[in-house]
């Protein structure tokens, strides 16, 4: 089963210089429980791509299937549903709200989708990525690695079908982007999300199951000849994270 499909995906801007495509006819297949990174140069389209793939923004041409759900087919409050209960987002930046403790952070998309007992759920899943003693902090008595555990807390409390995850070690430091790496693959492992994955680093790109390399806004597979249908995906062993 495919969680996400991209056929013939074009993104257009206009520019002083005149339409600039950052995005060719992209085609695309990510499976179930799949983890896949997409690397390239600075500049190459990768948020743009994430972006059109998690429907925060629209095509210029081509389609894009969440799910088995044709984006092109919602309007955005349609699109908003349908990433409320199925997707997950993790980024460079955090995006934790600065007046929300941590705890809070993470309550409030469960509490926005009507999730019952959000806060045990908080709770649990912050406990999970080892931050049981920090609920009662804000993001700015967090270091880096800390509110970006946070931002994976919230992005997997709801129990997403797929997390898209931006640059998520793109602020922090060596070690501790390796700690939130593991963290992002283990919970994969656990609960089968799948995950994709825009990198610079090939050392995170590494964990995944397939590469795809972005360049002059076409998309080729990087994996070799038939990695993609050579998986060893994870299984759905934990229910609880």
């Amino acid at each position: 089963m495919y969680m996400v499909q991209a056929q013939k995906l074009s993104k257009r801007v206009a520019s002083p210089e005149g339409t600039l495509t950052l995005l060719d006819a992209v085609d695309l297949e990510v499976v179930a429980g799949e983890a896949c990174a997409i690397v390239g140069a600075s500049g190459s389209g990768k948020s743009t791509l994430l972006g059109l793939l998690a429907g925060l923004d629209a095509p210029s041409s081509g389609r894009v299937l969440l799910d088995g759900v044709d984006l092109g087919t919602l309007d955005e409050d349609g699109r908003a549903r349908l990433r409320a209960g199925r997707v997950g987002f993790v980024f460079q930046s955090f995006q934790l709200l600065p007046s929300l403790t941590a705890l809070e952070n993470v309550m409030l998309p469960l509490e926005l989708t009507g999730r019952t007992a959000p806060g045990r759920t908080a709770r649990e899943v912050l406990a999970r990525v080892g931050l049981a003693d920090r609920l009662r902090h804000y993001p700015s008595q967090l270091s880096g690695g800390e509110q970006q555990r946070v931002a994976i807390a919230r992005a997997f409390a709801s129990s997403p079908k797929i997390l898209f995850a931006d640059e998520p070690t793109g602020n922090l430091d060596q070690a501790t982007g390796e700690r939130v790496i593991d963290l992002i693959f283990s919970l994969n492992r656990e609960r089968a999300t799948t995950i994709l994955l825009v990198t610079h680093d090939e050392a995170v790109a590494a964990h995944c199951h397939r590469r795809l390399h972005l360049a002059a806004g076409r998309l080729r597979d990087d994996s070799g000849p038939g990695a993609d249908r050579q998986l060893d995906l994870p299984g759905a062993a934990g229910e609880n994270i």
